[in-house]
């Protein structure tokens, strides 16, 4: 498929210039009506999000892609390979830095595309579950493919915000190997007084399921309240089934980089963090991120009709046109209560593009990609796509 695509399009590196002066919006003001429950169901105006979907949030974590290619120049159960997946698990932890606004919430049935074949991957995202917010998607890279699905389960309490994930994410390799992994605890500090921040925290386990191999990536919290310095520290160690190993370990920051320390003394560089943006925007976007909700010319007449690029209200929001934007998500959000009831009443409302395994949501995939999209995109026949975005 990357042959055939043809050569990458031209890609931008800012966004475009606001339309409109954004209005002085308290955020306290919404937030202190909510405390102790969960944000997904809480309408928020767009001056609190920023111009990308939850979806397209799940693309961000292929911004270092090529660690994985890295990974795969190394033998199947090697811990070289097991140190460059790791890395690549953390990294996608790195565009989260001074990263506060909300993504949108997408619509049930509202998906993403990414092809990039300067990088060798094609992913599809999915909004495959309402209440609880459900996101399950599919990836193809050189020689591996990476699957995930994700319930991120968000509280109010007060001063911050918890974002506890509760999902799998799998990697296959095309020489027979299986890695899975967690995500871990983010949190939102400050809301009310002083700089508000972003911090992870807990154990995420690396596992090789094949070759017995786990790393646990240990991400320190730091509350916010410790000098730069020990901020977003992570600290990795290997176990082969079930023991310690001595060395390898791995150290550095989830915002900076990650180095493995060998069996023999030296080290090995493992990810480090691409430079700012030109213009990074008040969002605070890597440069990566900044791609994402671009149609580059000749995609719109590709793209599926649930493709959040085409979503009316994050379209005018990336475009500073936030009145219009505060107006186009009234109308989808008043339009999927409709649908919603719609389904209630018996109208079954299911995923197109992945279907539904009996595994419990965090003990293994519970979503599996179903095939098709790419042969309908060539095809450019979207049958069963609903019409999520129309008046």
């Amino acid at each position: 498929w990357i042959k055939k695509g043809g050569p990458p399009p031209q890609r931008r590196d800012r966004l475009p210039k606001p339309q409109q002066a954004e209005k002085s919006v308290s955020l306290w003001s919404i937030l202190k009506e909510v405390v102790g429950k969960d944000l997904t169901r809480v309408c928020l105006p767009v001056y609190f999000n920023e111009p990308l979907s939850a979806l397209q949030k799940l693309a961000e974590e292929l911004e270092y892609s090529e660690v994985i290619d890295q990974a795969m120049t190394h033998p199947a159960g090697s811990l070289e390979r097991l140190l460059y997946i790791s890395a690549f698990a953390v990294s996608g932890y790195s565009g989260t830095a001074q990263r506060t606004s909300k993504p949108f919430n997408p619509l049930l049935g509202e998906t993403y595309e990414l092809v990039c074949q300067e990088k060798g991957v094609r992913m599809l995202a999915e909004k495959v579950v309402h209440h609880p917010t459900i996101i399950a998607g599919h990836c193809q890279g050189r020689g591996w493919s990476l699957d995930a699905d994700s319930d991120v389960r968000s509280k109010f309490w007060g001063r911050s915000i918890e974002l506890t994930p509760v999902g799998t994410v799998r990697l296959r390799t095309e020489d027979g190997e299986e890695y899975l992994w967690n995500k871990v605890t983010s949190t939102i500090g400050n809301l009310i007084l002083g700089k508000i921040y972003i911090d992870h925290g807990g154990i995420m386990k690396v596992r090789n399921v094949t070759a017995g191999l786990t790393a646990k990536m240990n991400f320190k919290e730091s509350g916010g309240l410790l000098r730069s310095r020990e901020q977003h520290v992570v600290q990795g160690t290997i176990e082969k089934n079930g023991q310690r190993l001595a060395k390898p370990t791995i150290s550095g920051k989830w915002d900076e980089s990650l180095t493995a320390e060998l069996e023999n003394g030296g080290h090995l560089q493992l990810w480090q963090r691409n430079p700012p943006p030109p213009d990074p925007t008040r969002y605070n976007l890597t440069g990566w991120a900044i791609k994402l909700n671009e149609l580059t010319d000749g995609l719109e007449g590709k793209l599926a009709p649930t493709d959040c690029r085409l979503r009316p209200d994050q379209r005018a929001t990336e475009l500073g046109n936030y009145d219009e934007a505060n107006k186009q998500k009234l109308r989808l959000e008043t339009k999927q209560r409709a649908a919603r009831k719609a389904a209630d009443a018996g109208e079954t409302m299911k995923p197109r593009w992945f279907t539904p395994k009996d595994i419990p949501m965090g003990e293994g995939l519970a979503y599996e990609y179903a095939g098709g999209y790419w042969e309908q995109r060539a095809r450019k026949e979207w049958t069963g796509c609903r019409d999520i975005f129309g008046d």
